[in-house]
């Protein structure tokens, strides 16, 4: 299979802190890959170095083929790529359908007012509630239907690779059911999907292969039903003694 992201010995900084050492991680097309570990690991930061939003002091990061280590995140978003971030980061005075739109800033210009109209179509086809509320202000939405928008606002780029930094975190038991049943649907429509995520028991049922991040350094991989059977994984991450 090809690789559609490479990350090659990556460290990125905050400051003189290091927060990345060396990382090395590869995304099939195609697959969901899972990034989990401890609060502070360095999680948000890898998607962050992905995104050109952190500085990447050494490395290199190639995505669909294109060296693109450190370049802007608008062009990024051009090649295919899109975050959904941590914390929703929704314009909470904006409508539902005008934090969507927002999605597709980097192509207003180049898309036809049908290309525009059959991405809302698209969004909302995944998630019916935002159709019903696309006139309401983003603030007056429920924290599960703000992550919906969050997401739906990440799709409207058409992303060949969507990266999602922690989607279920503060959400209600049933809208943690529906971002996961969400992401399958995507990933089975054809997007290639990176996962950072908390829920480490829902992220590798779901997913297809694992990373395990722990102090800036990747401490484990595999696949992820090989990382679900870890007697290491199973005591730090799920609350289980070891097998």
């Amino acid at each position: 299979m090809t690789n559609i992201l490479e990350l090659q010995n990556v460290s990125s900084y905050y400051g003189q802190l290091c927060a990345l050492s060396g990382i090395s991680i590869n995304v099939e097309k195609g697959k969901i890959v899972t990034m989990i570990g401890a609060n502070g690991a360095g999680k948000s930061t890898l998607l962050k170095t992905i995104c050109g939003l952190i500085e990447a002091k050494k490395g290199k990061i190639v995505f669909d083929g294109k060296d693109v280590t450190n370049k802007k995140t608008e062009v990024l978003v051009g090649f295919g790529l899109s975050l959904v971030p941590e914390g929703r980061e929704i314009f909470t005075d904006l409508t539902v359908q005008e934090n969507i739109l927002l999605g597709a800033a980097c192509h207003l210009r180049k898309a036809t007012k049908q290309d525009i109209e059959g991405r809302f179509q698209s969004v909302y086809d995944i998630f019916p509630r935002l159709m019903e509320r696309k006139n309401q202000l983003g603030g007056t939405l429920s924290g599960g239907e703000q992550q919906m928008l969050a997401v739906g606002r990440g799709l409207m780029s058409k992303p060949s690779l969507l990266l999602l930094d922690e989607p279920s975190m503060g959400l209600a038991p049933q809208f943690v059911k529906e971002i996961f049943r969400v992401i399958k649907k995507l990933n089975d429509g054809g997007t290639t999907i990176l996962l950072v995520e908390q829920n480490v028991k829902a992220a590798l049922e779901t997913g297809d292969k694992g990373y395990v991040l722990q102090n800036g350094k990747i401490a484990m991989e595999g696949s992820a039903s090989d990382l679900m059977n870890n007697g290491d994984i199973r005591r730090m991450y799920l609350g289980e003694e070891r097998l």
